[in-house]
């Protein structure tokens, strides 16, 4: 027989937020100062790394640190591939795009925050009225 843990709802312990570690600078951090990245096939066959702000898309992920240098540091040593497990070469670009229209023009912007990005797949239901 196995016991479930019930959490109080009026408890006044939290939980510490989830964390990862970024590809690039190997530093934890909690899961909404990172951006998370998958890997998607191309129609032509090639493998494109993409951000998943929203954290909705399906296939491993990997986790990196929102900024140009660490986009840097991360395709210089070829990390996006090996962090989510592709043994072809990936194009790692579309990341490069993402940061620098979506963070470093905007200060401050968290991945939660409500920016509408061109559909890259997701779920089932992406047709919701927001």
């Amino acid at each position: 027989m196995t016991t479930s843990r019930v959490l109080n709802p009026n408890s006044t312990t939290h939980t510490p937020a989830p964390t990862r570690t970024c590809i690039a600078t190997k530093q934890r951090h909690n899961c909404s100062e990172l951006l998370r990245i998958v890997a998607t096939t191309r129609s032509d066959g090639s493998v494109a790394v993409v951000a998943d702000p929203h954290r909705r898309m399906q296939g491993r992920g990997a986790w990196i640190t929102p900024t140009l240098k660490a986009w840097e540091i991360a395709d210089k040593r070829r990390a996006f591939g090996r962090a989510l497990k592709v043994s072809t070469q990936v194009d790692a670009f579309p990341v490069k795009q993402f940061i620098a229209t979506h963070y470093e023009a905007a200060e401050g912007f968290a991945p939660a925050d409500d920016v509408r990005v061109a559909k890259q797949g997701g779920r089932k239901n992406d047709n919701r009225k927001t």
